[in-house]
């Protein structure tokens, strides 16, 4: 920690302090109950999501998931000046914990948190995980109308309803689209 000057240092340590400060008034926030605690119908204010489009409920989870993670990444953010600051009274402090060679001021200033050198900074990559659905969905035919979807060879043609139909349905007779349809048989409406 001898390659910075004590008024370095203590820039640093004003740094530190200042966001821990900001991340800490983040979290406290009148001692409101954290998002991870609340449930979905609380947190929006709804008392039943029993007359909400579904696209709705998708926006609120997504909302949601989104400010977990945010919140997580900031715990984390704290947690890593929490430790700095211990390394400053350690007197540890701007040195790299792979390597042990000292961390330049420079990066330092724009990263006062951190305990890497630039060579030695664990890779923080995105997940590129795709959802397991994609890997059973057909690919979207090319082109317009109900021919491309037939000649696509695809489940998802516009026939799929006369293949789920033989299957049944909740219509009756008495309800089919079909005026005076005699019997269940009659209700299907393959033209065949």
């Amino acid at each position: 920690m001898n390659h910075l000057t004590k008024e370095q240092l203590q820039t640093l340590r004003d740094m530190l302090v200042r966001e821990k400060r900001d991340l800490e008034h983040h979290f406290d926030k009148g001692n409101e109950e954290s998002v991870s605690d609340e449930s979905l119908r609380v947190s929006t204010g709804e008392l039943s999501s029993y007359d909400n489009h579904p696209a709705d409920v998708g926006t609120e989870t997504f909302e949601r998931s989104r400010d977990l993670a945010i919140d997580e990444n900031l715990r984390n953010r704290l947690d890593e000046i929490d430790r700095a600051l211990d390394k400053i009274e350690d007197l540890t402090y701007g040195s790299c914990e792979v390597c042990h060679r000292e961390i330049p001021y420079e990066r330092l200033e724009i990263l006062p948190y951190t305990s890497f050198c630039v060579e030695h900074t664990p890779e923080r990559t995105i997940s590129n995980d795709r959802p397991v659905e994609e890997d059973v969905m057909t690919t979207p035919p090319k082109g317009a109308g109900e021919h491309r979807q037939r000649d696509a060879g695809a489940f998802d043609d516009a026939g799929a309803w006369r293949s789920l139909e033989e299957y049944g349905n909740s219509d009756s007779p008495a309800m089919a689209a079909k005026r005076n349809a005699p019997d269940y048989n009659s209700l299907s409406t393959d033209e065949d």
